[in-house]
């Protein structure tokens, strides 16, 4: 039985394969996505529990992306966690007002980032292997 499942939207491959490492490590179904666009049909089809979400994304940003995603009754409650390289003050707060539920700074902690994960999907009330 797998773990929660964890969409990762990021349009750099190595962020992506990164995550995609440390969480599968742990036992989590990851799936990836390189654009916004991409990523909303995967949200819509996977339902993941949690999206890790780079702000800064080709196309529609990931700021956007979660605007939409929150203001739909299918898909406002999953948890979104913006990941980006580029912390300028204030970032933090429009990432919360866009919907996001949680704000990672790159270069990933990669002995943080699961335990991050497991915490916010535990708030969310979703249940390991679920």
């Amino acid at each position: 039985m797998s773990g929660p499942r964890v969409l990762v939207v990021d349009d750099n491959m190595t962020n992506l394969k990164l995550i995609e490492y440390l969480l599968q490590s742990k036992g989590y179904d990851v799936h990836t996505a390189t654009d916004a666009e991409s990523a909303l049909e995967l949200v819509y089809s996977l339902k993941p529990g949690l999206v890790l979400m780079d702000l800064q994304l080709p196309g529609m940003d990931g700021l956007a992306l979660t605007r939409k995603l929150k203001a739909d009754p299918a898909t406002q409650n999953v948890v979104i966690l913006a990941v980006t390289a580029y912390a300028m003050k204030g970032d933090e707060e429009r990432a919360r007002v866009a919907g996001c539920d949680g704000y990672i700074t790159k270069p990933i902690d990669t002995r943080t980032l699961p335990m991050l994960v497991a915490r916010h999907l535990e708030e969310a009330g979703h249940q390991p292997g679920a």
